[in-house]
Formats: structure tokens, sequence, C-alpha cells
């Protein structure tokens, strides 16, 4: 069983893993499954209301678990070379405890070839959320992830633990009623 099938397989009863997203380490489960969600949140006690990302593999799967995503967005998403996370306003198909005020939901649509394979092969969408308590700074090395996590998880991902990540956390953008962008986050 390659390494992919074996993360699909936990992501599949409703576990957690550890692994290498498109800019840090981040914590992850089934986007759909609310008791893989409470599992993940048992996690990150005590800093739950750290942010949480969905990640897809494609504009496909972005238009089937949100509501409406704007031309400009689409566009945008196409050719944009960096990690960008949009906030939409109407989550779908997505557990409750991801939603956020009126329903609204980040979203990113992967850049990364490994968690592409990941989420194309569930068929689902992933959570992302730094593998990190409060502000002790982003983990962009498996090193840098505080041990209990690591032993928490169901599973830690092999790939790329002695790699560093380059990226830094998404540009996180929302577009407003007059379809401009305001960066939350750069």
């Amino acid at each position: 069983m390659s390494e992919i099938d074996h993360i699909v397989s936990v992501l599949k009863e409703g576990g957690t893993i550890l692994y290498p997203t498109d800019t840090t380490w981040g914590l992850g489960c089934d986007a759909t499954s609310s008791q893989a969600v409470a599992e993940l949140f048992k996690i990150k006690i005590p800093t739950p209301e750290l942010p949480t990302i969905i990640l897809v593999d494609s504009l496909m799967m972005l238009h089937r678990h949100v509501e409406e995503v704007h031309p400009r967005v689409e566009t945008l998403l196409s050719y944009h070379q960096r990690p960008l996370t949009v906030v939409y306003d109407k989550g779908r198909l997505l557990a409750s405890e991801l939603l956020g005020e009126g329903g609204s939901v980040a979203i990113r649509m992967t850049l990364d070839p490994f968690c592409k394979e990941i989420i194309s092969e569930l068929g689902k969408p992933i959570v992302a959320t730094a593998a990190t308590y409060g502000d002790f700074g982003y983990p962009y090395r498996f090193e840098d992830v505080a041990m209990d996590m690591v032993k928490n998880v169901d599973y830690v991902v092999r790939y790329k633990q002695d790699q560093v990540s380059l990226e830094d956390p998404s540009v996180i953008v929302r577009l407003t009623e007059r379809a401009e962008l305001d960066f939350i986050r750069e």
C-alpha cells in the first residue's frame, strides 16, 4: 500500500493526519465529516479557534462545496501561482463546525501535487489548519510541530519530513459586494 493509499484510508475512517500542506505543516481530516472535525479540534485544544481552511483539488470540487464562485475569483484561481485562500459566503456539503458566521468558509485550491492527489483519491476536501498552538509561529518544518500533536493524530505523513517549506501562509481574500478583493491576510 502506498503512502497516499494509507492516508486516504485513514481519512475515510474519520481519522486525523499531520501533513505538509502547500504552505506549512498542518492537521487535517475529511472536511465533510463532523466526527473527524471534532477529533481534529480535540488535538488543537487549547487553541481550536485558529483559522481552519479547507483544501480542494480543483475548480469542480470548489463549485460543489460553495454556493457561488464569482467569475472574477474563478479567473484569479486559474492563474494564481501562490497559495490563495478565498472566503466564500456560503459553504455546503461540509461539516457545519467548519462554517463561519452566516455559513462562510475559507477554501484554497491547493497547488501542491501531493495534497491534490490525496484530495483526488479521497474524492472530498480536507481540512488544513496549522499544526501549532496559539502564537508559537507556523511550522515550516516537521520538527517545528509540537510532539503532543505528532502523538495525537492517527497518521503522520512521511512525505517532506526532511524539508523546509519556503511558502508563507496563504494570502486570504474575500470578494466584496462590489466584486473587489478585500485582503484579509497578505
